[in-house]
Protein backbone atom coordinates (compact mmCIF):
# COMPACT_ATOMS: atom_id res chain seq x y z
CA UNK A 1 0.00 0.00 0.00
CA UNK A 2 1.64 3.35 -0.72
CA UNK A 3 1.83 5.79 2.10
CA UNK A 4 0.68 9.15 2.09
CA UNK A 5 2.45 12.01 4.14
CA UNK A 6 1.63 12.03 7.76
CA UNK A 7 1.24 15.78 9.38
CA UNK A 8 1.78 15.78 13.11
CA UNK A 9 0.01 19.07 15.14
CA UNK A 10 0.48 19.53 18.67
CA UNK A 11 -1.71 21.26 21.05
CA UNK A 12 -1.95 24.47 23.16
CA UNK A 13 1.67 26.01 24.64
CA UNK A 14 3.26 23.05 23.07
CA UNK A 15 6.09 22.43 20.51
CA UNK A 16 6.47 19.64 17.42
CA UNK A 17 9.15 17.56 19.65
CA UNK A 18 6.23 16.09 22.02
CA UNK A 19 5.39 13.96 18.91
CA UNK A 20 8.98 12.21 19.20
CA UNK A 21 7.73 9.33 20.39
CA UNK A 22 4.82 9.09 18.00
CA UNK A 23 7.87 9.92 15.11
CA UNK A 24 9.46 6.99 16.26
CA UNK A 25 6.20 4.81 16.25
CA UNK A 26 5.10 5.41 13.10
CA UNK A 27 8.89 4.85 11.93
CA UNK A 28 8.45 1.45 13.27
CA UNK A 29 4.92 1.36 11.30
CA UNK A 30 6.93 1.43 8.00
CA UNK A 31 6.88 5.52 7.27
CA UNK A 32 10.34 6.70 5.89
CA UNK A 33 11.08 9.97 8.17
CA UNK A 34 10.72 11.69 4.88
CA UNK A 35 6.93 11.09 4.76
CA UNK A 36 6.29 12.42 8.53
CA UNK A 37 6.15 16.31 8.91
CA UNK A 38 5.82 17.91 12.69
CA UNK A 39 4.21 21.33 12.60
CA UNK A 40 5.33 23.89 15.30
CA UNK A 41 2.95 26.87 15.81
CA UNK A 42 2.50 29.66 17.77
CA UNK A 43 -0.73 29.73 20.29
CA UNK A 44 0.69 32.01 23.15
CA UNK A 45 0.25 35.36 21.19
CA UNK A 46 -2.94 37.51 22.59
CA UNK A 47 -3.71 38.88 18.75
CA UNK A 48 -3.51 35.21 17.17
CA UNK A 49 -6.85 33.06 16.38
CA UNK A 50 -7.55 29.36 15.68
CA UNK A 51 -8.06 30.71 12.42
CA UNK A 52 -4.86 32.48 12.26
CA UNK A 53 -2.88 29.38 12.99
CA UNK A 54 -5.35 27.06 10.49
CA UNK A 55 -4.29 29.73 7.81
CA UNK A 56 -0.66 29.37 8.72
CA UNK A 57 -0.95 25.72 8.22
CA UNK A 58 -2.05 25.96 4.36
CA UNK A 59 0.87 28.71 3.87
CA UNK A 60 3.66 26.15 5.32
CA UNK A 61 1.85 23.13 3.44
CA UNK A 62 2.22 24.91 0.29
CA UNK A 63 6.03 25.19 0.97
CA UNK A 64 6.35 21.98 2.14
CA UNK A 65 7.66 18.56 -0.45
CA UNK A 66 4.89 16.23 -0.30
CA UNK A 67 1.88 18.76 0.61
CA UNK A 68 2.71 21.78 -1.87
CA UNK A 69 0.76 20.60 -4.78
CA UNK A 70 -2.77 19.73 -2.90
CA UNK A 71 -1.62 15.75 -2.74
CA UNK A 72 -3.34 13.81 -0.56
CA UNK A 73 -2.19 13.81 3.48
CA UNK A 74 -3.17 11.69 6.49
CA UNK A 75 -2.80 14.07 9.74
CA UNK A 76 -2.41 12.86 13.95
CA UNK A 77 -3.55 15.91 16.05
CA UNK A 78 -3.28 16.45 19.84
CA UNK A 79 -5.57 18.70 22.12
CA UNK A 80 -5.79 22.06 20.11
CA UNK A 81 -4.61 20.49 17.08
CA UNK A 82 -8.25 19.29 16.15
CA UNK A 83 -9.75 22.54 16.22
CA UNK A 84 -6.93 23.72 13.68
CA UNK A 85 -7.16 20.78 11.56
CA UNK A 86 -11.05 21.32 11.54
CA UNK A 87 -10.65 25.06 10.77
CA UNK A 88 -8.28 24.49 8.06
CA UNK A 89 -10.61 21.66 6.84
CA UNK A 90 -14.00 24.16 7.15
CA UNK A 91 -12.54 27.15 5.71
CA UNK A 92 -12.51 26.15 1.98
CA UNK A 93 -13.75 23.40 1.42
CA UNK A 94 -16.09 23.28 -1.31
CA UNK A 95 -13.60 25.41 -3.77
CA UNK A 96 -10.25 23.53 -3.25
CA UNK A 97 -11.39 19.67 -2.21
CA UNK A 98 -9.60 20.03 1.04
CA UNK A 99 -12.57 16.95 2.42
CA UNK A 100 -10.99 15.01 -0.87
CA UNK A 101 -7.22 15.63 0.10
CA UNK A 102 -7.54 14.80 4.06
CA UNK A 103 -8.06 11.07 4.04
CA UNK A 104 -7.44 10.19 7.72
CA UNK A 105 -7.72 12.54 10.65
CA UNK A 106 -6.72 10.71 14.33
CA UNK A 107 -7.39 12.79 17.19
CA UNK A 108 -5.45 12.22 20.63
CA UNK A 109 -7.26 13.69 23.36
CA UNK A 110 -8.49 16.34 20.89
CA UNK A 111 -10.02 19.45 22.48
CA UNK A 112 -13.58 19.02 19.89
CA UNK A 113 -15.40 21.16 22.66
CA UNK A 114 -12.60 22.90 24.29
CA UNK A 115 -10.80 22.60 28.11
CA UNK A 116 -12.37 23.21 31.64
CA UNK A 117 -9.03 24.67 31.86
CA UNK A 118 -9.20 27.28 28.81
CA UNK A 119 -10.73 30.21 31.06
CA UNK A 120 -7.93 29.74 33.62
CA UNK A 121 -4.83 30.10 31.17
CA UNK A 122 -6.30 33.68 30.97
CA UNK A 123 -6.12 34.49 34.13
CA UNK A 124 -2.86 35.95 35.99
CA UNK A 125 -1.77 32.91 37.69
CA UNK A 126 -2.49 30.96 34.05
CA UNK A 127 -0.32 33.56 32.55
CA UNK A 128 2.17 32.82 34.90
CA UNK A 129 2.19 28.60 34.32
CA UNK A 130 1.26 28.82 30.61
CA UNK A 131 2.32 32.35 29.43
CA UNK A 132 5.29 33.16 26.99
CA UNK A 133 8.56 32.93 28.85
CA UNK A 134 11.07 34.68 26.53
CA UNK A 135 11.67 38.13 26.39
CA UNK A 136 9.95 40.55 24.26
CA UNK A 137 6.81 41.98 23.20
CA UNK A 138 4.90 38.59 23.83
CA UNK A 139 6.58 38.65 27.78
CA UNK A 140 3.62 36.65 29.66
CA UNK A 141 1.28 36.75 27.08
CA UNK A 142 -0.63 33.01 27.21
CA UNK A 143 -2.77 33.84 23.82
CA UNK A 144 -6.38 35.22 25.02
CA UNK A 145 -8.02 34.75 21.59
CA UNK A 146 -6.51 31.02 21.00
CA UNK A 147 -8.16 30.28 25.25
CA UNK A 148 -11.51 32.65 23.86
CA UNK A 149 -12.00 29.88 21.59
CA UNK A 150 -11.26 26.83 23.92
CA UNK A 151 -13.09 27.93 26.80
CA UNK A 152 -16.31 25.88 27.44
CA UNK A 153 -19.59 26.36 25.33
CA UNK A 154 -17.46 29.18 23.40
CA UNK A 155 -19.20 31.05 20.22
CA UNK A 156 -15.98 29.53 18.42
CA UNK A 157 -16.98 25.89 18.87
CA UNK A 158 -20.31 26.64 18.35
CA UNK A 159 -20.20 27.81 15.33
CA UNK A 160 -17.38 25.40 14.10
CA UNK A 161 -19.71 22.51 14.56
CA UNK A 162 -22.62 24.45 12.65
CA UNK A 163 -20.00 23.88 9.43
CA UNK A 164 -18.78 20.64 10.01
CA UNK A 165 -21.11 18.99 12.43
CA UNK A 166 -24.48 20.52 11.65
CA UNK A 167 -23.94 22.08 8.46
CA UNK A 168 -25.65 20.67 4.87
CA UNK A 169 -22.20 18.86 4.08
CA UNK A 170 -21.16 15.85 5.18
CA UNK A 171 -17.50 16.12 6.79
CA UNK A 172 -17.02 12.77 8.65
CA UNK A 173 -18.23 9.82 6.28
CA UNK A 174 -17.70 6.53 5.34
CA UNK A 175 -16.29 6.61 1.87
CA UNK A 176 -13.22 8.81 -0.08
CA UNK A 177 -15.43 12.29 0.03
CA UNK A 178 -14.14 12.81 3.27
CA UNK A 179 -11.42 11.76 5.59
CA UNK A 180 -12.23 8.60 8.33
CA UNK A 181 -11.69 9.70 11.27
CA UNK A 182 -10.86 8.42 15.20
CA UNK A 183 -10.84 9.95 18.26
CA UNK A 184 -8.43 8.30 20.70
CA UNK A 185 -8.27 9.71 24.49
CA UNK A 186 -6.79 8.48 28.46
CA UNK A 187 -9.07 7.04 31.17
CA UNK A 188 -6.97 9.06 33.56
CA UNK A 189 -6.09 12.17 35.09
CA UNK A 190 -2.58 13.24 35.35
CA UNK A 191 -0.80 11.82 38.31
CA UNK A 192 2.01 13.62 41.14
CA UNK A 193 1.41 17.39 41.21
CA UNK A 194 0.30 17.71 38.08
CA UNK A 195 -3.22 16.11 39.18
CA UNK A 196 -3.92 19.49 40.97
CA UNK A 197 -5.47 20.46 37.86
CA UNK A 198 -7.32 17.39 37.48
CA UNK A 199 -11.09 17.68 37.34
CA UNK A 200 -14.10 14.63 37.28
CA UNK A 201 -14.73 13.14 34.11
CA UNK A 202 -11.28 14.00 32.10
CA UNK A 203 -8.10 12.93 31.06
CA UNK A 204 -6.33 16.13 32.97
CA UNK A 205 -6.99 18.68 30.70
CA UNK A 206 -9.99 17.54 28.34
CA UNK A 207 -13.36 16.30 29.22
CA UNK A 208 -14.14 13.00 28.19
CA UNK A 209 -17.50 13.70 26.64
CA UNK A 210 -16.01 16.84 25.36
CA UNK A 211 -13.71 14.56 22.41
CA UNK A 212 -15.87 12.69 20.32
CA UNK A 213 -17.60 14.28 17.48
CA UNK A 214 -20.46 12.13 17.92
CA UNK A 215 -22.44 15.22 18.95
CA UNK A 216 -26.47 15.90 18.41
CA UNK A 217 -28.40 19.26 18.41
CA UNK A 218 -32.02 20.22 20.03
CA UNK A 219 -33.26 23.30 19.25
CA UNK A 220 -36.28 23.94 21.30
CA UNK A 221 -38.49 26.86 19.67
CA UNK A 222 -40.90 28.58 22.06
CA UNK A 223 -42.11 31.89 19.39
CA UNK A 224 -44.80 29.83 17.76
CA UNK A 225 -43.93 31.74 14.07
CA UNK A 226 -42.70 28.56 12.58
CA UNK A 227 -46.32 26.70 13.37
CA UNK A 228 -48.15 29.82 12.20
CA UNK A 229 -49.38 30.83 16.00
CA UNK A 230 -48.94 27.58 17.57
CA UNK A 231 -49.77 27.04 21.55
CA UNK A 232 -47.14 24.23 21.89
CA UNK A 233 -43.16 24.56 21.93
CA UNK A 234 -41.70 22.80 18.56
CA UNK A 235 -38.77 20.52 19.21
CA UNK A 236 -36.55 19.55 16.07
CA UNK A 237 -33.61 17.39 16.09
CA UNK A 238 -31.46 17.78 12.65
CA UNK A 239 -30.02 14.58 11.43
CA UNK A 240 -26.63 13.62 11.58
CA UNK A 241 -24.65 13.67 8.12
CA UNK A 242 -21.75 12.54 9.33
CA UNK A 243 -20.92 8.90 10.64
CA UNK A 244 -20.60 7.93 14.03
CA UNK A 245 -17.54 8.86 15.56
CA UNK A 246 -17.44 7.50 19.69
CA UNK A 247 -14.18 8.05 21.39
CA UNK A 248 -11.99 5.09 21.88
CA UNK A 249 -10.16 5.01 25.13
CA UNK A 250 -6.40 4.02 26.04
CA UNK A 251 -6.43 2.13 29.36
CA UNK A 252 -3.61 4.03 32.06
CA UNK A 253 -3.00 7.27 29.50
CA UNK A 254 -3.82 11.00 30.44
CA UNK A 255 -3.61 14.18 28.27
CA UNK A 256 0.13 14.15 28.49
CA UNK A 257 1.18 10.62 27.97
CA UNK A 258 -0.92 9.47 25.43
CA UNK A 259 1.34 11.90 23.39
CA UNK A 260 4.40 11.58 25.16
CA UNK A 261 3.99 7.55 25.59
CA UNK A 262 1.97 5.95 23.73
CA UNK A 263 1.07 2.53 24.69
CA UNK A 264 1.59 -0.49 21.83
CA UNK A 265 -2.24 -1.01 21.83
CA UNK A 266 -2.90 2.81 20.96
CA UNK A 267 -0.07 2.59 18.31
CA UNK A 268 -1.87 -0.43 16.45
CA UNK A 269 -5.22 0.74 16.21
CA UNK A 270 -3.44 4.29 14.82
CA UNK A 271 -1.74 1.73 12.54
CA UNK A 272 -4.55 0.08 11.65
CA UNK A 273 -6.74 3.20 11.22
CA UNK A 274 -4.39 4.40 8.57
CA UNK A 275 -4.68 1.25 6.48
CA UNK A 276 -8.48 1.69 5.96
CA UNK A 277 -9.51 2.43 2.98
CA UNK A 278 -12.94 1.66 2.32
CA UNK A 279 -16.33 1.46 4.15
CA UNK A 280 -16.37 -1.84 4.79
CA UNK A 281 -13.05 -1.59 6.23
CA UNK A 282 -14.05 1.42 8.48
CA UNK A 283 -16.71 -0.47 9.92
CA UNK A 284 -14.93 -3.35 10.75
CA UNK A 285 -12.19 -0.81 12.05
CA UNK A 286 -14.51 0.99 14.68
CA UNK A 287 -16.17 -2.16 15.68
CA UNK A 288 -12.28 -3.79 16.58
CA UNK A 289 -11.18 -0.56 17.97
CA UNK A 290 -15.00 -0.45 20.63
CA UNK A 291 -13.77 -3.80 21.65
CA UNK A 292 -10.21 -3.21 22.70
CA UNK A 293 -11.44 0.19 24.31
CA UNK A 294 -14.17 -1.18 26.29
CA UNK A 295 -11.88 -2.45 28.91
CA UNK A 296 -10.83 1.12 29.50
CA UNK A 297 -14.36 2.30 28.89
CA UNK A 298 -15.86 0.36 32.08
CA UNK A 299 -13.58 1.92 34.61
CA UNK A 300 -15.22 5.51 33.93
CA UNK A 301 -18.42 7.14 35.41
CA UNK A 302 -20.45 7.94 32.17
CA UNK A 303 -20.60 11.97 31.89
CA UNK A 304 -22.26 13.93 28.97
CA UNK A 305 -21.57 17.97 28.35
CA UNK A 306 -24.81 20.38 27.57
CA UNK A 307 -24.15 23.42 25.63
CA UNK A 308 -27.24 25.42 25.94
CA UNK A 309 -27.50 28.61 23.76
CA UNK A 310 -30.85 31.25 24.57
CA UNK A 311 -31.58 33.35 21.50
CA UNK A 312 -34.66 35.65 20.65
CA UNK A 313 -36.55 35.25 17.43
CA UNK A 314 -34.66 37.60 15.65
CA UNK A 315 -31.47 35.83 16.94
CA UNK A 316 -29.68 38.18 19.44
CA UNK A 317 -28.17 36.75 22.53
CA UNK A 318 -30.17 36.16 25.98
CA UNK A 319 -27.67 36.63 28.51
CA UNK A 320 -29.71 36.86 31.44
CA UNK A 321 -31.54 33.57 31.90
CA UNK A 322 -31.15 30.86 34.36
CA UNK A 323 -32.19 26.97 33.76
CA UNK A 324 -32.94 23.71 35.51
CA UNK A 325 -34.14 20.34 34.48
CA UNK A 326 -37.25 19.37 36.76
CA UNK A 327 -37.55 15.40 37.43
CA UNK A 328 -41.24 13.91 37.05
CA UNK A 329 -42.27 15.31 40.58
CA UNK A 330 -41.15 18.48 39.51
CA UNK A 331 -38.09 18.44 41.98
CA UNK A 332 -34.49 19.94 40.82
CA UNK A 333 -32.31 17.61 38.66
CA UNK A 334 -29.41 18.18 40.97
CA UNK A 335 -26.74 16.68 38.40
CA UNK A 336 -27.48 18.69 35.39
CA UNK A 337 -26.82 22.14 37.33
CA UNK A 338 -23.77 21.41 39.41
CA UNK A 339 -20.85 22.23 36.80
CA UNK A 340 -21.67 24.67 34.79
CA UNK A 341 -19.75 27.18 32.97
CA UNK A 342 -21.00 30.42 31.61
CA UNK A 343 -18.55 31.77 28.26
CA UNK A 344 -17.10 34.34 29.27
CA UNK A 345 -17.90 36.66 26.21
CA UNK A 346 -21.19 35.71 26.04
CA UNK A 347 -23.33 34.95 28.45
CA UNK A 348 -26.23 33.39 26.73
CA UNK A 349 -24.04 30.32 26.21
CA UNK A 350 -23.13 27.83 28.89
CA UNK A 351 -21.50 24.59 29.47
CA UNK A 352 -23.45 21.95 31.49
CA UNK A 353 -21.70 19.24 33.02
CA UNK A 354 -23.20 16.16 34.13
CA UNK A 355 -22.32 12.80 35.82
CA UNK A 356 -24.79 10.07 34.13
CA UNK A 357 -24.27 7.80 36.86
CA UNK A 358 -26.05 9.87 39.38
CA UNK A 359 -28.98 10.22 37.66
CA UNK A 360 -31.68 7.96 39.27
CA UNK A 361 -33.82 5.60 36.90
CA UNK A 362 -37.22 8.09 37.17
CA UNK A 363 -35.25 10.72 35.98
CA UNK A 364 -34.97 8.64 32.69
CA UNK A 365 -38.51 8.60 31.92
CA UNK A 366 -40.13 12.42 32.18
CA UNK A 367 -38.38 15.96 32.55
CA UNK A 368 -39.31 19.28 32.35
CA UNK A 369 -37.65 22.78 32.16
CA UNK A 370 -37.69 25.40 34.35
CA UNK A 371 -36.44 28.66 32.05
CA UNK A 372 -35.59 31.96 33.86
CA UNK A 373 -35.31 35.16 31.72
CA UNK A 374 -34.03 38.51 32.63
CA UNK A 375 -34.23 41.84 30.45
CA UNK A 376 -33.45 44.24 32.42
CA UNK A 377 -36.03 46.06 31.89
CA UNK A 378 -39.84 46.38 32.43
CA UNK A 379 -40.36 47.41 28.76
CA UNK A 380 -39.14 44.61 27.12
CA UNK A 381 -39.53 40.95 28.35
CA UNK A 382 -39.26 37.49 26.83
CA UNK A 383 -42.19 35.04 26.40
CA UNK A 384 -42.70 31.55 25.04
CA UNK A 385 -45.48 29.40 23.97
CA UNK A 386 -46.48 26.13 25.71
CA UNK A 387 -45.04 27.20 29.08
CA UNK A 388 -46.85 27.68 32.33
CA UNK A 389 -46.16 30.86 34.31
CA UNK A 390 -44.48 30.22 37.82
CA UNK A 391 -43.77 33.68 39.73
CA UNK A 392 -45.58 36.11 37.27
CA UNK A 393 -48.67 36.20 37.27
CA UNK A 394 -50.35 38.15 35.12
CA UNK A 395 -47.35 41.31 35.14
CA UNK A 396 -43.48 41.65 34.33
CA UNK A 397 -41.23 43.10 37.76
CA UNK A 398 -39.24 45.78 36.74
CA UNK A 399 -36.33 43.63 35.66
CA UNK A 400 -38.49 42.13 32.76
CA UNK A 401 -38.65 38.44 34.17
CA UNK A 402 -40.37 35.86 32.83
CA UNK A 403 -40.27 32.58 34.92
CA UNK A 404 -42.12 29.37 33.29
CA UNK A 405 -41.64 25.75 32.32
CA UNK A 406 -42.65 23.68 29.88
CA UNK A 407 -42.23 19.44 29.20
CA UNK A 408 -38.97 18.34 27.80
CA UNK A 409 -39.07 14.53 26.17
CA UNK A 410 -36.35 12.03 27.12
CA UNK A 411 -36.93 10.65 24.12
CA UNK A 412 -36.35 13.43 21.66
CA UNK A 413 -36.85 11.94 18.56
CA UNK A 414 -36.76 8.28 17.04
CA UNK A 415 -33.83 6.44 17.94
CA UNK A 416 -32.16 9.78 20.15
CA UNK A 417 -31.84 9.90 23.58
CA UNK A 418 -31.22 13.09 25.46
CA UNK A 419 -28.87 11.33 27.47
CA UNK A 420 -25.94 9.67 26.08
CA UNK A 421 -22.65 9.13 27.79
CA UNK A 422 -20.03 10.68 26.53
CA UNK A 423 -21.09 12.96 23.90
CA UNK A 424 -21.73 16.74 23.83
CA UNK A 425 -25.58 17.60 23.06
CA UNK A 426 -26.49 21.00 21.76
CA UNK A 427 -29.46 23.03 22.93
CA UNK A 428 -30.75 26.04 21.64
CA UNK A 429 -33.57 27.31 23.14
CA UNK A 430 -35.13 30.22 21.25
CA UNK A 431 -37.71 32.56 23.37
CA UNK A 432 -39.80 36.14 22.05
CA UNK A 433 -38.51 39.26 23.01
CA UNK A 434 -41.71 41.60 23.28
CA UNK A 435 -42.60 44.58 24.03
CA UNK A 436 -44.81 45.18 27.79
CA UNK A 437 -47.28 44.93 28.79
CA UNK A 438 -48.10 42.09 26.41
CA UNK A 439 -51.65 43.22 25.69
CA UNK A 440 -52.90 46.71 25.57
CA UNK A 441 -50.44 50.33 25.04
CA UNK A 442 -47.09 48.89 24.96
CA UNK A 443 -43.86 51.38 26.66
CA UNK A 444 -41.38 50.98 24.22
CA UNK A 445 -43.50 52.96 21.16
CA UNK A 446 -46.61 54.36 21.21
CA UNK A 447 -48.56 56.61 19.35
CA UNK A 448 -49.28 60.25 19.90
CA UNK A 449 -50.73 62.58 21.48
CA UNK A 450 -50.17 59.43 24.39
CA UNK A 451 -53.84 57.57 24.55
CA UNK A 452 -55.21 59.89 22.29
CA UNK A 453 -54.83 62.88 24.45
Amino acid sequence: MARRPVLLIHGYSDKGASFDAWKTALEGCGYDATEISICNYESLTNELTIKDIAEGLDRAMHLKAGLNNAEPFDAIVHSTGMLVMRAWLTAYASSDSRLARLRHLIGLAPATWGSPLAHKGRSWVGALFKGRKELGPDFMEAGDLVLDGLELGSRYTWDLAHRDLFGNTPFYGETHATPYVAVFCGNSGYGGLRGLVNEPGTDGTVRWAGCSLDSRKIVLDLTGVSRKRATAPKMTVPPPLNVDVPVVFVDGADHGSIIEQPPKGLIDQVAGLLEVESAKDYSRWQKGAAAWSEPARQKLEAWQQFVVRVVDERGDPVPDYNMQLLTDDNGKLEAFDTDVHTYRADSSLRCFHVNLSKLRPQDHSKLGVRLIASSGTARVGYAGVGTEKISVQGAYDRNGKWDAQFDLPVQVAEGTALFYPFTTTLLEVVLNREPLPLVGRNEVLWFFPKDGV
